[in-house]
C-alpha cells in the first residue's frame, strides 16, 4: 500500500511504525515508546541494533575510501575475503562480490549454468531466494506466477520435505525425496540444486527438513554432475547455532551464498563463494555488480565476522535457542491452537492452527497475537498465514529474552 510518506509497503509485511531510535535489543517509535525486538530486522541485526564496534569500523573506513570500481580492489576487500574464506571449507575460496542475497543467488545460478553447460535449475517450493522473477519461479507454485512470468521449463521444483503437517517419518520423507529428485537429476540436464540449510529462513514458515536432508542432496548432486548451491543468506553468521549452517551436517556445497547478517544489517552486501575451478566460468557468466563490496560494507562485514569469531556468538545462539524452545514448549504445547513449536538455534517458529487434528491454518489468531504483543512492547513478525517467526538479536541478555518470552506466552494464552 502507498502511505502518506510515498513509500510502498507490501501487504505481506505491512507498515507498522517509524523508528526514532534503535540500540541493542530495543527500538523506539516516533512517540518514544520502547519495544523489545524479537525480529533482528528480519534476521539481519544479529549483533544488535547500531552496534558501536561496527559503527566505529565504518567511521574509520570513511576516512580512507568509500568507493571501489569493479575492476579494482581495496585492502579492506582483500582482508575480508581472506577472513571469510578462512572460515569456510578449503575448496570454497573464490568470491563473487554482490550487494545482497538475491544478487548472490542469481550469480550462483548463472555460474552453474555456464560451468555445467546445462540450463535447468532446481529448487524447493516455499523457499525464498530473492524477489527477481527467476529466483521466485524456483519456489513459487505455477498458479502463483501468471501475473509475473510465463511458464519456465528451465526452473524445476518439488515441495519442501517439511517434517510438520505429515504423518510420515523423517526416514520416509527422505526416501520419497530421493526417488523424486533422482528421477529429475538422472537426465543430467540440471545445472544446480539450490536450497536453504535444512530450515526455511526467508519465507516466514521456518519449516524443518528431515535430518540428513543436505547429506542426501550432496550425494545425489555429486552422482549426476549437478552443482549444489547452498543459500546461507538467512542461516549464516551464527543464527542456527553454528557459524555457518553447512556445519550442521558437515556438507560442503559447490557454491554458497551469504547476505543479511553479513554486515549486521548496516549496509547492503552479499557474497557468492565457490571453488577456483567453477569460478573459471566467470567471464561468460558476467559477474558484475556496480555497488558490490563497497569499502564501507566490507569494513562493516569484517568487524561483524570478527565479533562472531571472538565471542563465539553461535554457541550463545545454540544455548539460547534450546532454552527458548524448552520454555515455549512447556508453556504452550498444551494450547489447543498451537500446532507446532520448531526451529534451530535462534530461528524459532510457533505454528497456529484452528484444529490440531486437521492442522488447518489460523490466520486470524497469528495476526492478533502480533498486534497484542506490539501493544505490550514486544516487536515480533508473522507470515500472515499461520506462523510467528522469532529471531531476536543474538546478543540478547537472558533477562530481556525472558521478558519477551513472558509477554508472548501471556498473549497467546489469553487470545483464544
Amino acid at each position: 500500500m502507498l502511505r502518506e510518506n510515498r513509500i510502498i509497503y507490501t501487504s505481506f509485511l505491512d507498515w507498522r511504525f517509524k523508528i526514532k531510535k534503535a540500540e541493542g535489543n530495543f527500538l523506539w517509535d516516533e512517540k518514544g515508546k520502547k519495544y523489545l525486538d524479537f525480529t533482528s530486522g528480519w534476521n539481519t541485526i544479529s549483533l544488535g541494533w547500531n552496534n558501536p564496534e561496527i559503527a566505529g569500523a565504518i567511521k574509520d573506513q570513511l576516512k580512507k575510501n568509500v568507493q571501489s570500481p569493479m575492476w579494482t580492489s581495496t585492502q579492506i576487500q582483500e582482508s575480508y575475503a581472506e577472513l571469510l574464506t578462512s572460515k569456510l571449507p578449503k575448496s570454497l575460496k573464490a568470491i563473487g562480490r554482490t550487494t545482497g542475497g538475491m544478487e548472490s543467488n542469481l550469480e550462483a545460478m548463472k555460474l552453474a549454468r555456464v560451468y555445467t553447460e546445462r540450463m535447468k535449475v532446481f529448487g524447493f517450493i516455499e523457499s525464498w531466494h530473492g524477489q527477481l522473477i527467476e529466483n521466485m519461479a524456483l519456489s513459487y507454485l505455477p498458479e502463483w506466477m501468471p501475473h509475473l512470468s510465463n511458464k519456465r521449463d528451465d526452473l524445476l521444483h518439488l515441495p519442501y520435505p517439511q517434517t510438520y503437517r505429515t504423518h510420515k517419518s523423517e526416514k520416509e520423507l527422505l526416501s520419497e525425496l530421493e526417488i523424486k529428485l533422482e528421477n529429475i537429476l538422472c537426465n543430467k540436464d540440471v545445472a544446480a540444486v539450490i536450497t536453504e540449510s535444512g530450515i526455511l529462513t526467508g519465507w516466514g514458515s521456518a519449516y524443518l527438513a528431515p535430518k540428513g536432508f543436505l547429506t542426501l542432496l550432496r550425494k545425489l548432486t555429486k552422482k549426476y554432475g549437478t552443482l549444489l548451491i547452498l543459500d546461507e543468506v538467512g542461516s549464516g553468521f551464527s543464527r542456527l547455532g553454528k557459524l555457518f549452517a553447512m556445519e550442521i551436517e558437515n556438507v560442503t556445497p559447490d557454491i554458497v551464498t551469504f547476505a543479511k547478517g553479513i554486515t549486521n544489517g548496516v549496509l547492503p552486501m552479499g557474497a557468492m563463494v565457490t571453488t577456483e575451478d567453477i569460478a573459471g566460468a566467470f567471464k561468460e557468466a558476467n559477474l558484475q555488480s556496480t555497488f558490490g563490496w563497497l569499502p564501507l560494507s566490507c569494513a562493516a562485514a569484517q568487524k561483524t565476522l570478527e565479533i562472531h569469531l571472538r565471542d563465539k556468538i553461535w554457541e550463545k545462539a545454540e544455548k539460547d535457542g534450546e532454552y527458548t524452545m524448552k520454555v515455549l514448549k512447556n508453556e504452550l504445547s498444551d494450547q489447543p491452537f498451537v500446532g507446532d513449536i520448531r526451529g534451530k538455534g535462534m530461528l524459532i517458529a510457533i505454528d497456529f492452527v484452528v484444529d490440531k487434528k486437521t492442522k488447518e491454518k489460523n490466520t486470524s489468531l497469528v495476526e492478533k497475537v502480533v498486534q497484542k504483543c506490539w501493544e505490550k512492547g514486544l516487536h515480533i513478525v508473522c507470515n500472515h498465514e499461520n506462523v510467528i517467526q522469532l529471531m531476536p538479536p543474538l546478543i540478547i541478555k537472558r533477562n530481556a529474552l525472558d521478558r519477551g518470552i513472558q509477554i508472548l506466552v501471556e498473549v497467546v494464552k489469553t487470545n483464544r
